[in-house]
């Protein structure tokens, strides 16, 4: 149980400043503003480890955060400011499936960190990483449909639904691959 806490705990490390930015608020200009700009700091400093590591979502991140607070404070991009539900789903999740299409899933660099070296190039653990990343990517493609979908009907749909949706997302994410690792821990352990 406990090393499924911490299993949980370094995953959702990984998301920090994406889930961060879902619970800041950003109705206001100067609070999408702050909230770019903590969720960049934030970033560098809770992943600072994965970001010497090469991780590949850790530095999507960076980019992303860095690329909206400069965007906000030195251009005043409003555009981007209107758009950034569409665009903050569509990044995160056009970062997953590109781990997924380039053959290096996410997930793959996660479930290293835990593994001794030997056990790296393992084709059912390659195989395990790349269905985890692939369920990520089709379930943030839900919130980034509707974000879409919003742009073309602001009013179908109630403003709180999309305000759950995401959060929503990451809890299923995270049960179903914490689900899917203590799964797969007991076939090895009866193997």
């Amino acid at each position: 149980m406990v090393n499924e806490l911490l299993d949980i705990a370094k995953f959702l490390l990984g998301f920090l400043p994406w889930i961060l930015f879902l619970i800041l608020p950003t109705e206001s200009w100067e609070q999408l503003e702050r909230a770019v700009a903590i969720c960049l700091a934030i970033s560098v400093i809770f992943g600072w480890k994965e970001l010497r590591r090469g991780f590949i979502l850790q530095w999507a991140s960076i980019m992303f955060f860095l690329v909206c607070t400069i965007s906000f404070y030195g251009f005043k991009w409003i555009w981007l400011a209107q758009h950034m539900a569409l665009i903050s789903n569509g990044f995160l999740t056009g970062v997953i499936w590109f781990t997924v299409l380039t053959g290096k899933p996410f997930t793959l660099q996660y479930a290293r960190e835990e593994l001794p070296k030997e056990q790296w190039d393992n084709v059912d653990m390659i195989r395990g990483c790349r269905f985890i990343a692939i369920f990520w990517g089709a379930l943030l493609l839900i919130p980034t449909v509707f974000s879409a979908f919003r742009l073309f009907y602001p009013a179908a749909l109630p403003g709180s639904f999309y305000s759950y949706l995401s959060p929503l997302c990451i809890i299923i994410g995270v049960s179903y691959t914490t689900l899917y690792k203590h799964k797969k821990r007991e076939q090895r352990g009866a193997a």
